[in-house]
């Protein structure tokens, strides 16, 4: 199948996730088997202050923290806004909805299907990437970013036989623009 035609949802909650909420809600996701990628986006928590009289110095933020998901430690560089997700097949997204339906009891939320991320390389990647990307990377790395994606192996394999394309990966990017 061509990564093109891989479904994708997008979890929106009303309100931006603590780094503990979004470590909880992205344990559940992990245990869904048929998780291809995860993409978490949201405002950025600078380690610096970028701009103004204070440009340069410390940021304390709480909310950036290393969280634990899966079995690999996920460095928060933004505030949970929102969730995009690229599965296996439909039947993943009503799974994804039913761990919606019972994590989200407190704040309402909204999934949607559609596309969200991109499946195939830009000029951008060719540039950053070179001719031989990882396709599985494509969509998920902020091209200003330094460091890749965080990529969380799946706790359960759906066939033998996979290969890289068979990993969840997250990637933490930005929606602050310059």
């Amino acid at each position: 199948m061509p990564d093109s035609a891989f479904p994708q949802c997008r979890i929106v909650p009303l309100r931006l996730l603590s780094p503990q909420t979004a470590e909880k809600f992205l344990g559940r996701c992990a245990e869904v088997p048929g998780i291809r990628r995860i993409v978490i986006n949201g405002p950025g928590l600078p380690a610096t202050v970028p701009y103004g009289p204070a440009r340069g110095s410390a940021n304390p933020n709480s909310n950036r923290r290393t969280i634990q998901v899966g079995g690999a430690a996920v460095e928060m560089k933004v505030q949970a806004g929102t969730f995009i997700l690229e599965v296996d097949d439909e039947g993943v997204i009503e799974e994804i909805r039913t761990v919606c339906d019972e994590f989200f009891t407190a704040i309402p939320y909204r999934l949607q299907t559609g596309r969200f991320m991109k499946s195939s390389p830009s000029l951008v990647d060719y540039a950053k990437y070179g001719p031989n990307v990882d396709e599985a990377v494509v969509g998920l790395v902020d091209p200003r970013k330094r460091d890749g994606p965080t990529i969380i192996p799946r706790s359960v394999p759906r066939t033998a036989g996979e290969d890289c394309l068979n990993q969840v990966q997250r990637e933490h990017t930005s929606d602050k623009i310059n």
